[in-house]
């Protein structure tokens, strides 16, 4: 993380960032304010925070139901592929769960500013604090509107990537303006070459500006049975929420409190459409919800000053990737979709595949694939047909994966099973932050 603040008097100094000098996020207040009054100050918008999002989660729950016949005469709609029968659900209803986060978050605007409207409490308006409230907003709010074009004008891969990057230049520019830290603390085994403290310069910004693309894209290649988009999303939106209230006691207790303002709403306008998305789904998150998600976890982890460790939280998401990238990056061919399919047979889910001409692949893919079979963790498969020698190999995605190794399921336990990977990681994120992290950094 970029440095801010001096000193190391707190579990994760080291780990959060290094001796530096960036502006205090809190304004101070007036010296003849009680310790108890300020000490208050915080719990007043937090309470608010909450109510509103207890709001927004009854009016998700209420509006998507509400909306949809008119996403279906708009013929935003698909077919669930793993059910036998195929019937138009609505899709991109992200959009609505987004919406009512970023009204929860328009009205609540003013609210962690209460203190200035009261003179003896705010020496001088926080305006450092009010920019980055609402460059977080405007990057959110792009990111949805992205998404939704997404899924109405079905886009390109490589649109996906140059999306996230667009919307989260706001983002850098408040990063630029509020703090323009880009000193980290070295892990202690690098301190020998590169010293305690090491100035990235613009490869800083060039890290924030790809977290913003991994965290958006991240969740939605984890994606394609029931309920899994918005239920990972749950999952890491709790485990941030945890982190922070832990963190509240710290040293960087304003960038916690920055960070709950928005993953507290997230979290209860996501459940809302968890609800409805839930197996057997009702309706479709679409590429919408996936690039809300990301982006609101990039927001809160550049902003918060916890980058590093809200990755941790993204554990099996980065396992997801790494297992994908052949088919990413069209080493080995990559289908449209690569969801597991449905044996109608047995209502189960079994692998999907990705078939080939041997001769098409590269020799970088031949010997990805060779390594692959000999490491047990791709099914191929090659044959003789009509048109020669083909190849097969099970899609590499994270769910396919699990399919691999219990064989084939039920799509409700498939997801529960894979929701509690990610709790899992989850845990494991937290033995790291608050155990291993003493390997790496003085604490």
């Amino acid at each position: 993380m970029a440095a801010r603040a001096s000193g190391t008097s707190s579990l994760a100094s080291g780990w959060k960032q290094a001796a530096g000098g960036a502006r205090p996020r809190s304004a101070p207040l007036a010296g003849a304010a009680p310790a108890a009054d300020m000490a208050a100050w915080p719990a007043v918008p937090l309470l608010i925070n909450l109510g509103g999002s207890l709001l927004g989660f009854a009016a998700t729950l209420t509006l998507i139901p509400a909306f949809k016949d008119h996403f279906l005469a708009a013929r935003l709609f698909g077919e669930d592929l793993n059910k036998a029968s195929r019937q138009p659900v609505p899709e991109a209803q992200g959009v609505i769960s987004g919406a009512v986060f970023l009204i929860i978050l328009f009205c609540f605007i003013p609210v962690p500013f209460l203190r200035c409207f009261v003179e003896e409490q705010c020496a001088a308006f926080p305006h450092d604090e009010f920019v980055e409230l609402i460059g977080s907003l405007l990057a959110i709010c792009c990111m949805i509107f992205l998404g939704f074009a997404d899924d109405v004008l079905n886009l390109r891969w490589r649109h996906k990537l140059l999306l996230p990057t667009m919307a989260s230049l706001p983002l850098l520019m408040v990063y630029f303006t509020s703090f323009g830290n880009t000193t980290i603390v070295v892990p202690k085994p690098f301190r020998v070459l590169l010293g305690m403290h090491l100035d990235l310069g613009i490869l800083y910004y060039a890290y924030m500006g790809m977290l913003a693309v991994f965290c958006t894209n991240a969740i939605n290649i984890l994606a394609g049975i029931n309920g899994i988009e918005a239920g990972q999303s749950l999952v890491i939106a709790a485990s941030i929420i945890i982190f922070n209230i832990v963190e509240l006691n710290g040293d960087y207790r304003d960038d916690h409190i920055f960070s709950l303002y928005f993953m507290i709403p997230f979290f209860f306008t996501t459940l809302g459409l968890f609800y409805h998305n839930w197996y057997p789904s009702r309706v479709f998150v679409g590429d919408t919800f996936c690039y809300f998600a990301g982006m609101t976890f990039a927001v809160v982890g550049i902003l918060g000053h916890f980058s590093k460790t809200m990755l941790l939280f993204f554990i099996p998401q980065v396992l997801n990737f790494l297992y994908s990238l052949p088919q990413l990056f069209h080493i080995i061919p990559c289908p449209r979709h690569r969801l597991p399919r449905l044996n109608p047979g047995t209502g189960k889910l079994e692998m999907s595949y990705s078939k080939f001409k041997t001769k098409s692949l590269s020799t970088l893919g031949t010997y990805i694939l060779k390594a692959v079979k000999i490491l047990h963790i791709v099914d191929v498969k090659s044959g003789t047909d009509e048109d020669g020698e083909y190849t097969e190999c099970n899609n590499m995605t994270l769910i396919n994966f699990v399919i691999k190794l219990i064989g084939p399921t039920h799509e409700r336990n498939l997801t529960l099973l894979l929701l509690l990977i990610q709790v899992l990681g989850s845990m494991i994120a937290f033995s790291i932050r608050y155990q291993l992290v003493r390997l790496f950094y003085d604490v």
